[in-house]
Protein backbone atom coordinates (compact mmCIF):
# COMPACT_ATOMS: atom_id res chain seq x y z
CA UNK A 1 0.00 0.00 0.00
CA UNK A 2 1.30 3.28 -1.15
CA UNK A 3 2.76 5.43 1.90
CA UNK A 4 2.23 2.84 4.64
CA UNK A 5 4.01 -0.30 5.30
CA UNK A 6 2.85 -3.64 4.26
CA UNK A 7 4.57 -5.57 6.68
CA UNK A 8 3.38 -3.09 9.79
CA UNK A 9 -0.09 -2.90 8.64
CA UNK A 10 -0.75 -6.72 8.79
CA UNK A 11 1.48 -7.17 11.51
CA UNK A 12 -0.84 -4.45 13.39
CA UNK A 13 -3.99 -6.49 12.20
CA UNK A 14 -2.45 -9.53 13.52
CA UNK A 15 -1.86 -7.88 16.81
CA UNK A 16 -5.29 -5.83 17.50
CA UNK A 17 -6.96 -9.36 15.89
CA UNK A 18 -5.33 -11.17 18.78
CA UNK A 19 -5.88 -8.48 21.57
CA UNK A 20 -9.99 -8.69 20.45
CA UNK A 21 -10.07 -12.34 20.58
CA UNK A 22 -8.90 -12.06 23.94
CA UNK A 23 -10.59 -9.46 24.94
CA UNK A 24 -13.96 -11.39 23.75
CA UNK A 25 -13.40 -14.72 25.60
CA UNK A 26 -12.91 -12.82 28.90
CA UNK A 27 -15.87 -11.32 28.32
CA UNK A 28 -17.47 -14.44 27.50
CA UNK A 29 -16.42 -16.39 30.40
CA UNK A 30 -17.83 -13.35 32.54
CA UNK A 31 -21.15 -13.67 30.46
CA UNK A 32 -21.42 -16.95 31.35
CA UNK A 33 -20.95 -16.41 35.14
CA UNK A 34 -23.23 -13.67 35.41
CA UNK A 35 -25.60 -15.28 33.36
CA UNK A 36 -26.15 -12.23 30.97
CA UNK A 37 -24.73 -11.71 27.61
CA UNK A 38 -25.08 -7.82 27.68
CA UNK A 39 -21.61 -7.67 29.57
CA UNK A 40 -20.52 -7.20 25.82
CA UNK A 41 -22.02 -3.47 25.82
CA UNK A 42 -19.11 -2.88 28.61
CA UNK A 43 -16.42 -4.48 26.65
CA UNK A 44 -17.50 -2.72 23.23
CA UNK A 45 -15.20 0.53 23.74
CA UNK A 46 -12.66 -1.79 25.06
CA UNK A 47 -12.08 -3.42 21.81
CA UNK A 48 -11.33 -0.23 20.36
CA UNK A 49 -9.13 0.69 22.69
CA UNK A 50 -7.26 -3.10 22.03
CA UNK A 51 -7.03 -1.76 18.56
CA UNK A 52 -5.51 1.27 18.90
CA UNK A 53 -2.43 0.06 21.94
CA UNK A 54 -1.64 -2.39 18.78
CA UNK A 55 -1.49 0.10 16.39
CA UNK A 56 0.38 2.39 18.60
CA UNK A 57 3.03 -0.75 19.40
CA UNK A 58 3.39 -1.32 15.51
CA UNK A 59 3.57 2.19 14.04
CA UNK A 60 6.72 3.10 16.35
CA UNK A 61 8.92 4.69 14.45
CA UNK A 62 6.58 4.22 10.98
CA UNK A 63 4.19 7.10 11.44
CA UNK A 64 4.19 10.18 12.60
CA UNK A 65 4.17 11.04 16.25
CA UNK A 66 2.05 13.42 16.88
CA UNK A 67 -0.73 11.33 15.22
CA UNK A 68 -0.09 8.45 16.75
CA UNK A 69 -0.54 9.80 20.06
CA UNK A 70 -3.56 11.75 18.95
CA UNK A 71 -5.36 8.88 18.03
CA UNK A 72 -4.08 6.71 21.16
CA UNK A 73 -5.38 9.06 23.54
CA UNK A 74 -8.57 10.32 21.81
CA UNK A 75 -9.40 6.57 21.39
CA UNK A 76 -8.85 5.41 25.04
CA UNK A 77 -10.22 8.14 26.50
CA UNK A 78 -14.03 7.68 24.27
CA UNK A 79 -13.20 3.36 24.67
CA UNK A 80 -12.82 3.99 28.48
CA UNK A 81 -15.39 6.80 29.35
CA UNK A 82 -18.04 4.01 27.17
CA UNK A 83 -16.82 1.29 28.94
CA UNK A 84 -17.43 2.70 32.28
CA UNK A 85 -21.24 4.45 31.80
CA UNK A 86 -21.77 1.15 30.39
CA UNK A 87 -20.92 -0.65 33.30
CA UNK A 88 -22.10 1.57 35.44
CA UNK A 89 -25.72 1.57 33.60
CA UNK A 90 -25.94 -2.30 33.93
CA UNK A 91 -24.58 -2.46 37.75
CA UNK A 92 -27.28 -4.67 39.54
CA UNK A 93 -29.60 -5.25 36.30
CA UNK A 94 -30.26 -8.38 34.64
CA UNK A 95 -30.72 -9.18 31.19
CA UNK A 96 -31.23 -6.48 28.58
CA UNK A 97 -34.20 -7.39 26.78
CA UNK A 98 -32.96 -6.37 23.72
CA UNK A 99 -30.69 -9.77 23.82
CA UNK A 100 -33.38 -11.88 25.47
CA UNK A 101 -35.11 -11.06 22.10
CA UNK A 102 -32.30 -11.78 19.61
CA UNK A 103 -31.11 -14.88 21.53
CA UNK A 104 -34.32 -16.32 21.60
CA UNK A 105 -33.96 -19.76 20.18
CA UNK A 106 -30.26 -19.86 19.43
CA UNK A 107 -28.01 -22.64 20.48
CA UNK A 108 -24.30 -21.79 22.09
CA UNK A 109 -22.72 -21.14 19.11
CA UNK A 110 -25.53 -18.96 17.67
CA UNK A 111 -24.82 -17.08 20.47
CA UNK A 112 -21.04 -16.68 20.35
CA UNK A 113 -21.37 -15.72 16.78
CA UNK A 114 -24.03 -13.54 17.06
CA UNK A 115 -22.96 -11.24 19.96
CA UNK A 116 -19.05 -12.03 20.50
CA UNK A 117 -17.82 -12.94 16.46
CA UNK A 118 -19.98 -10.39 14.89
CA UNK A 119 -18.79 -7.23 17.43
CA UNK A 120 -15.16 -8.12 17.06
CA UNK A 121 -15.32 -8.24 13.14
CA UNK A 122 -17.54 -5.07 13.42
CA UNK A 123 -15.06 -3.57 15.63
CA UNK A 124 -12.10 -4.79 13.37
CA UNK A 125 -13.90 -2.91 10.59
CA UNK A 126 -14.66 0.33 11.88
CA UNK A 127 -10.78 1.03 13.91
CA UNK A 128 -9.41 0.60 10.35
CA UNK A 129 -8.83 4.64 10.62
CA UNK A 130 -6.95 4.08 13.69
CA UNK A 131 -4.63 1.35 11.64
CA UNK A 132 -3.90 3.02 8.40
CA UNK A 133 -3.63 6.73 10.66
CA UNK A 134 -1.32 5.35 13.02
CA UNK A 135 1.31 4.23 10.10
CA UNK A 136 0.96 7.13 7.87
CA UNK A 137 4.38 9.12 8.56
CA UNK A 138 3.23 12.73 6.52
CA UNK A 139 2.73 15.34 9.20
CA UNK A 140 -0.93 16.23 10.84
CA UNK A 141 -2.82 19.26 8.95
CA UNK A 142 -5.57 21.62 8.31
CA UNK A 143 -7.90 18.36 8.07
CA UNK A 144 -6.66 16.70 11.03
CA UNK A 145 -7.53 19.56 13.44
CA UNK A 146 -10.81 19.37 12.09
CA UNK A 147 -11.21 16.09 12.87
CA UNK A 148 -10.13 16.88 16.48
CA UNK A 149 -13.03 19.41 16.95
CA UNK A 150 -15.64 17.32 15.34
CA UNK A 151 -14.07 14.34 17.93
CA UNK A 152 -14.66 17.22 20.87
CA UNK A 153 -17.87 17.39 19.64
CA UNK A 154 -18.99 13.89 19.52
CA UNK A 155 -17.72 13.48 22.92
CA UNK A 156 -19.36 16.35 24.61
CA UNK A 157 -22.81 15.36 23.15
CA UNK A 158 -22.18 11.88 24.17
CA UNK A 159 -21.25 13.05 28.12
CA UNK A 160 -23.42 15.70 28.66
CA UNK A 161 -26.54 13.28 27.00
CA UNK A 162 -25.49 10.25 29.24
CA UNK A 163 -25.57 12.82 32.43
CA UNK A 164 -28.93 14.49 31.45
CA UNK A 165 -30.40 10.90 31.10
CA UNK A 166 -28.55 9.32 34.31
CA UNK A 167 -30.14 13.09 36.24
CA UNK A 168 -33.42 11.93 34.72
CA UNK A 169 -33.47 8.35 35.83
CA UNK A 170 -32.81 9.40 39.33
CA UNK A 171 -35.44 12.12 39.41
CA UNK A 172 -38.31 9.99 41.45
CA UNK A 173 -40.85 13.08 39.77
CA UNK A 174 -39.94 12.59 36.16
CA UNK A 175 -41.79 12.45 33.44
CA UNK A 176 -42.76 9.81 31.31
CA UNK A 177 -40.25 10.42 28.20
CA UNK A 178 -36.93 12.42 28.93
CA UNK A 179 -37.57 15.45 26.21
CA UNK A 180 -34.86 17.83 27.81
CA UNK A 181 -31.40 19.16 27.04
CA UNK A 182 -29.70 17.62 24.36
CA UNK A 183 -32.50 15.15 24.06
CA UNK A 184 -35.17 18.03 23.15
CA UNK A 185 -33.23 18.50 19.68
CA UNK A 186 -32.35 14.70 19.13
CA UNK A 187 -33.34 11.46 20.43
CA UNK A 188 -29.96 10.07 20.73
CA UNK A 189 -27.56 12.62 21.18
CA UNK A 190 -25.11 9.73 22.42
CA UNK A 191 -25.29 7.73 18.96
CA UNK A 192 -25.08 11.26 17.34
CA UNK A 193 -22.15 11.83 19.89
CA UNK A 194 -20.68 8.18 18.77
CA UNK A 195 -20.89 9.15 15.08
CA UNK A 196 -19.26 12.45 15.04
CA UNK A 197 -15.93 10.63 17.02
CA UNK A 198 -15.77 8.19 14.48
CA UNK A 199 -15.59 10.75 11.86
CA UNK A 200 -13.41 13.12 13.87
CA UNK A 201 -10.66 9.84 13.64
CA UNK A 202 -11.36 9.24 9.80
CA UNK A 203 -10.93 12.81 9.06
CA UNK A 204 -7.19 12.62 10.85
CA UNK A 205 -6.52 9.88 8.86
CA UNK A 206 -8.08 10.91 5.46
CA UNK A 207 -5.90 13.59 5.01
CA UNK A 208 -3.13 11.51 3.67
CA UNK A 209 -3.13 9.00 1.61
CA UNK A 210 -4.38 5.99 1.56
CA UNK A 211 -6.69 7.26 4.92
CA UNK A 212 -9.64 8.10 2.43
CA UNK A 213 -9.73 4.63 1.64
CA UNK A 214 -11.04 3.54 5.19
CA UNK A 215 -14.60 5.99 4.63
CA UNK A 216 -16.01 2.25 4.34
CA UNK A 217 -15.28 1.78 8.53
CA UNK A 218 -16.53 5.02 8.83
CA UNK A 219 -19.40 4.78 6.77
CA UNK A 220 -20.34 1.10 8.88
CA UNK A 221 -20.09 2.97 11.71
CA UNK A 222 -22.79 5.55 11.37
CA UNK A 223 -24.98 3.91 9.64
CA UNK A 224 -25.34 1.15 12.44
CA UNK A 225 -25.71 3.95 14.91
CA UNK A 226 -28.56 5.93 12.72
CA UNK A 227 -29.94 3.32 11.02
CA UNK A 228 -28.71 -0.46 12.50
CA UNK A 229 -28.73 -2.11 15.69
CA UNK A 230 -28.20 1.21 17.92
CA UNK A 231 -30.99 3.66 17.29
CA UNK A 232 -33.30 1.06 15.40
CA UNK A 233 -33.46 -1.61 17.80
CA UNK A 234 -33.66 0.53 20.84
CA UNK A 235 -36.85 2.48 19.42
CA UNK A 236 -38.54 -0.68 18.77
CA UNK A 237 -38.48 -1.10 22.16
CA UNK A 238 -39.01 2.34 23.40
CA UNK A 239 -41.94 3.07 20.72
CA UNK A 240 -44.07 0.49 23.52
CA UNK A 241 -43.69 3.45 26.29
CA UNK A 242 -46.30 6.21 27.18
CA UNK A 243 -45.38 9.02 25.43
CA UNK A 244 -42.62 7.98 22.67
CA UNK A 245 -44.40 8.00 20.06
CA UNK A 246 -45.80 11.38 20.04
CA UNK A 247 -41.56 12.70 21.24
CA UNK A 248 -40.45 10.79 18.25
CA UNK A 249 -42.62 12.49 15.82
CA UNK A 250 -41.48 16.09 17.05
CA UNK A 251 -37.54 15.48 17.94
CA UNK A 252 -34.97 14.59 15.23
CA UNK A 253 -33.93 11.09 14.99
CA UNK A 254 -30.08 11.22 14.64
CA UNK A 255 -28.74 14.58 13.71
CA UNK A 256 -29.53 17.43 16.41
CA UNK A 257 -32.53 20.15 14.89
CA UNK A 258 -35.32 21.92 16.54
CA UNK A 259 -38.22 20.20 18.16
CA UNK A 260 -40.88 20.00 15.48
CA UNK A 261 -44.24 21.56 16.47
Amino acid sequence: MSNIPADAFFDTLALAAAAVLVTLAITYAVAKKVHRHNVIDVTWGLLFCCVAIASFIVSAGEGDDTRRWLLLAMTLVWGSRLAWHMAMRSRGHGEDPRYAQLLEGRGELGVVMMVYGLQGVIALIVAMPLVVGSLTSEPMGVLAYVGVLVWLVGIVFETVGDRQMAAYKADPDRGPVMDSGLWRFTRHPNYFGDACVWVGIFLITAEHWPGVLTIPSTALMVYLLAFGSGKRVLERHMAERPGYRDYMARTSGFFPLPPRR
